[in-house]
């Protein structure tokens, strides 16, 4: 739940009027992740979309990302690396708790400065601030300008495992002219279906259809919470087995219960309880007995996702609350019915004789 609030939240920083392209054909779907082919995106054919985009698209922003060994000195990370344009920090909504961004024209003239995630600082830099000092990005030098906002973690990835540097400065230490993905703005949320048009028109002159993807952003998010929505169906599964455990555990508990009292059931019997009584009696014991345990079992996870919170990002949604709450009592009328119907069935002249 964590992980699709987080997802849903970047996606809604972004706004409504943003296109994503993908190298490659790739399907989103319960079979599976994505499946693309060789990437034929390339920056010259980025230049010819931006030339070429009309009056539907405001701006098209190419990204390189990769993993590089980032050092300091005798300290070294693998980490991720961005290159972008600087628009990317307002689109991202991310926010520098030290230092700045690199401006346009620092892009523009592929300067060599560098905007880290605060892991990136503390495991390199240690207790120094690292504004101003150099660091090695696959053994090129870059002048760390600022360390970005703590993002947190997704999933167990460390967001803030991360440098941005300029698109251009990025395109020289890769020296590669392969774009990973395109965010294309457009001129409002109106003309998204036009402007998925114009792109489509424009890179089929040069690729085939099986080249690109162009998603949507409600496409794209429809995907992503698709595959979470399976993920959480296999935790679903995993949790139904614990559930079968804790109910047979319940019935054990109530049929000891039910010959350690079977005097006293004798004993009801023989003053006017009906077996319906004792049934009801049982039934309640048990619902009871797996609502608290249901309850303890809600104060242990709820106090367990606020401390794993402080490392991956996690939510406790209501609706979790009272499934919860709901599959404990189901669990505890499922596996009292059996305990509850053999107490009921009790003969009152044999119960009464029973030591």
């Amino acid at each position: 739940s964590g992980l699709q609030n987080y997802v849903t939240d970047q996606f809604k920083k972004l706004g409504a009027n943003y296109i994503f392209i993908l190298p490659g054909k790739v399907e989103f779907g319960a079979g599976g992740g994505p499946a693309q082919s060789v990437n034929k995106l390339t920056f010259s054919l980025m230049n010819k979309l931006e030339k070429e985009k009309g009056p539907n698209i405001e701006k098209v922003l190419p990204f390189i990302e990769i993993f590089v060994t980032a050092s300091n000195r005798n300290n070294t990370k693998v980490t991720r690396l961005v290159a972008t344009y600087n628009d990317y920090f307002s689109i991202s909504d991310i926010k520098t708790s030290e230092g700045r961004i690199f401006t346009g024209s620092e892009e523009k003239s592929s300067k060599k400065v560098a905007v880290i995630g605060k892991t990136i600082a503390k495991d390199l830099f240690k207790n120094q601030s690292p504004i101003g000092k150099q660091l090695s990005l696959s053994k090129k030098p870059f002048t760390v300008i600022g360390v970005f906002a703590p993002q947190g973690s997704v999933a167990g990835v460390d967001v803030d495992n991360a440098v941005i540097i300029p698109l251009s400065a990025g395109r020289v230490l890769t020296g590669s002219d392969l774009v990973n993905q395109v965010l294309v703005r457009t001129t409002s949320t109106e003309n998204i279906q036009e402007a998925k048009k114009d792109i489509e028109k424009i890179l089929l002159r040069t690729l085939s259809e099986d080249d690109f993807t162009i998603m949507t952003q409600e496409q794209l998010l429809s995907s992503i919470l698709q595959i979470l929505g399976v993920l959480t169906l296999a935790l679903g599964g995993i949790a139904a087995i614990s559930l079968v455990v804790g109910g047979v555990g319940i019935s054990n508990i109530m049929l000891v219960s039910v010959t350690e009292r079977t005097r006293e059931i004798g004993l009801r019997k023989a003053v006017g309880a009906r077996p319906s009584d004792i049934l009801t009696q049982f039934l309640i014991e048990a619902m009871i007995l797996s609502l608290v345990g249901g309850t303890i079992g809600l104060l242990i996870g709820a106090t367990g996702s606020i401390l794993i919170s402080a490392y991956i990002k996690t939510s406790v949604p209501l609706w979790a609350i009272f499934l919860g709450v709901g599959f404990s009592s189901l669990v505890g009328i499922v596996f009292g019915v059996a305990p509850a119907i053999r107490a009921s069935r009790l003969d009152p002249i044999v119960a009464l004789r029973y030591e």
